[in-house]
């Protein structure tokens, strides 16, 4: 009799259907699983007997009794322990030791040896694939439900072992389903705000606009002067995240194993990610990768900010990665059997020396030779620098600032700024792809950031002297655009334009001299 179960597996960040089918024929004892399992999958026959066994059933080990476990479809590589539980019942279903329908219900969950069930990977993105399968019911380990439960026209039933699961499905104790999981958007105050930065009101106001179209912002200046202060406290000035944004982001951190860090009580992210690596963080950590592919730190920043610090002395490679993430907003992961894809759209803020030493721009005397200088120069490349929208200085600042009794902006006065150029934007791009300004692609400029005649000869003329490449060109339109639109003003100004070109330097004064 041959019974089939409905599963899934998360393949890159989609998840995906998958059928668990079992067949029990007459013939020489044997324990076959087919379907290109991997080595996790290929073990759960242990963990199943053991778990049948301790449940009070009879295990697969009878003799004269052929077991054929098939995971369909047969091309598509299995990977990982989700399987154990919709084998598990498979097989009892078609040994005939229990008795119910499967159909449009499914089944994930890895078994311990006990029975019991562990928490899994990946359950947001399952729950998803289930909804669109059109699943009714889905089961899923103890601690994975409110997750799960996020996605609406499904009920998530949550088990702590095969017992209950088939307890449930037989009728004897009812699990009820959990009532769909609300999302309410972190509102806490942060660590980190505007109000604890003296001084810097020119580095704070680029921090603002980058903040308000999402466009990439690059700190210099002398160490201690507040530059990763200030990175550390974008956070406090984004708007809230939205709950499309929240499930991007679940998902993400739900595939990489990281969501008993990132979720809240709630079940789902409820604040923007921010990710601050290490620069002696490897090529893989920060991109992602592994023989099964992972999100890396340039992923797990999604909708949030990743903040490089010492940036020149990240791996070269490493920041050269950067060019897709922060043009495209995904980054793809090429493996000899295939390739994957993940959604990369960041707010990159990259804090900088402006010399190896550290002393260029203290009033103390700098080490470095001119030869460092260059190589120090040289660690960003054109390209990378082009992909960079705000380029802040952040000078020495005078101690008796620091002592000041000046009141400064608060964090919640910019975020309401922020907040208003972000619906304004919103309200722009409803009918459209793009989400923010920094995402505006080069045939959609004409339409949606307009030019005067005069607006036009400023920034060719400024183009001309700041040697600007096309891409920084059409870069600084969008910067304009987002000004504009933290002024609530309807079309580009010259004096926006002329704000955005203050935070583009020519290429020859970023070498840091």
């Amino acid at each position: 009799m041959a019974v089939s179960i409905k599963s899934g597996q998360v393949v890159g960040l989609e998840g995906v259907p998958i059928d668990v089918e079992v067949d029990l024929s007459q013939g020489l004892h044997r324990y076959s699983l087919v379907g290109l399992p991997d080595k996790a999958v290929d073990e759960a026959r242990e963990r199943i007997s053991a778990a049948i066994k301790n449940s009070g059933l009879r295990p697969p080990h009878k003799k004269n009794q052929r077991v054929t476990i098939n995971l369909a479809p047969a091309d598509l590589r299995k990977e990982g322990p989700l399987f154990d539980l919709p084998i598990a019942l498979a097989y009892v279903l078609a040994s005939k030791q229990a008795a119910f329908v499967a159909d449009k219900k499914m089944f994930i969950g890895e078994l311990a040896l006990d029975g019991t069930l562990r928490r899994a990977r990946g359950v947001l993105p399952l729950a998803i694939a289930a909804e669109r399968m059109g699943v009714e019911e889905l089961f899923v380990p103890k601690g994975n439900g409110k997750e799960a439960a996020f996605v609406s026209n499904i009920q998530v039933v949550e088990a702590t072992c095969l017992s209950d699961v088939l307890d449930h499905l037989e009728g004897r104790v009812v699990i009820p389903p959990l009532p769909q999981t609300r999302f309410q958007p972190e509102s806490k105050i942060l660590e980190y705000g505007f109000e604890d930065i003296k001084g810097q009101e020119s580095a704070k106001r680029a921090a603002e606009i980058a903040a308000a179209g999402a466009h990439h912002i690059a700190l210099s200046g002398p160490p201690g002067t507040g530059k990763t202060l200030l990175a550390r406290a974008m956070p406090s000035i984004l708007p809230p995240i939205s709950f499309t944004e929240a499930l991007e982001v679940t998902a993400i951190y739900s595939v990489a194993g990281k969501e008993e860090k990132a979720l809240s009580s709630g079940g789902l992210v409820n604040i923007r990610p921010f990710r601050a690596p290490h620069h002696t963080a490897s090529y893989a950590a920060l991109v992602g990768g592994g023989h099964v592919p992972r999100p890396g730190e340039i992923t797990l920043a999604h909708r949030g900010v990743l903040f490089l610090d010492e940036f020149p002395e990240f791996e070269n490679r490493s920041i050269e990665a950067l060019r897709e993430p922060l043009e495209e907003g995904v980054i793809s992961i090429s493996r000899v059997k295939s390739s994957t894809a993940f959604p990369a759209r960041i707010l990159l803020v990259a804090a900088m020396n402006l010399c190896p030493c550290g002393n260029r721009g203290t009033g103390k005397d700098c080490v470095c030779s001119a030869r460092h200088l260059a190589r120090y120069a040289k660690r960003i490349s054109g390209p990378i620098i082009d992909r960079i929208d705000l380029w802040a200085q952040v000078p020495h600042l005078d101690h008796k600032k620091l002592e000041s009794a000046e009141k400064t902006e608060t964090s919640q006065t910019v975020q309401k700024r922020v907040h208003s150029a972000r619906m304004i934007q919103s309200e722009r791009f409803s009918k459209t792809v793009p989400n923010t300004n920094s995402e505006i692609g080069v045939r959609e400029i004409k339409t949606y950031c307009p030019l005067s005649l005069p607006c036009k000869t400023l920034l060719q003329n400024a183009a001309s002297n700041l040697q600007l490449s096309a891409r920084s060109y059409h870069r600084m339109i969008k910067v304009a655009r987002t000004i504009a639109d933290l002024e609530n003003s309807g079309e580009i100004k010259e004096a926006h334009l002329l704000e955005a070109l203050q935070y583009r330097p020519r290429l020859d004064e970023l070498a840091y001299g």
